[in-house]
């Protein structure tokens, strides 16, 4: 039997608009501590997010999802926050924020294997 390891996950969403609370999910960011694994992917799907924020600013909101994935892999450019261990970066990433780029309350669970967790919940999610 495979050993389960507990990970923990959060949606990144996008929400144009604070005040309406309103937000739509591209992207998952995953951490397993027993794997040593934390990664966020995120998908722009521009006509589906050109449909529900039509004044968005695409090449901006890529730039900054690019931002958060760089600093979950915690590679160089990825700022001060980058050079944290994997927990703190995970907990900073998915901290409350009042920004055009947000993430869900922080959700529990047990995988094998954490990449194809991360897969497995952007499929569900996101796509």
């Amino acid at each position: 039997m495979h050993e389960k390891f507990l990970f923990e996950y959060a949606v990144i969403r996008i929400m144009p608009r604070v005040e309406r609370e309103e937000f739509l999910n591209v992207g998952i960011i995953l951490f397993c501590a027993k794997q040593k694994y934390l990664q966020s992917i995120f998908i722009v799907d521009e006509d589906k997010i050109r449909s529900f924020a039509p004044k968005i600013e695409i090449e901006e909101l890529v730039a900054n999802l690019q931002a958060f994935e760089r600093i979950s892999a915690g590679v160089p450019g990825s700022g001060s926050i980058g050079k944290y261990d994997q927990a703190s970066r995970f907990r900073w990433l998915t901290a409350t924020r009042s920004t055009i780029i947000q993430c869900s309350k922080v959700h529990p669970g047990f995988c094998n294997d954490a990449a194809e967790t991360l897969s497995k919940l952007q499929r569900q999610l996101v796509l």
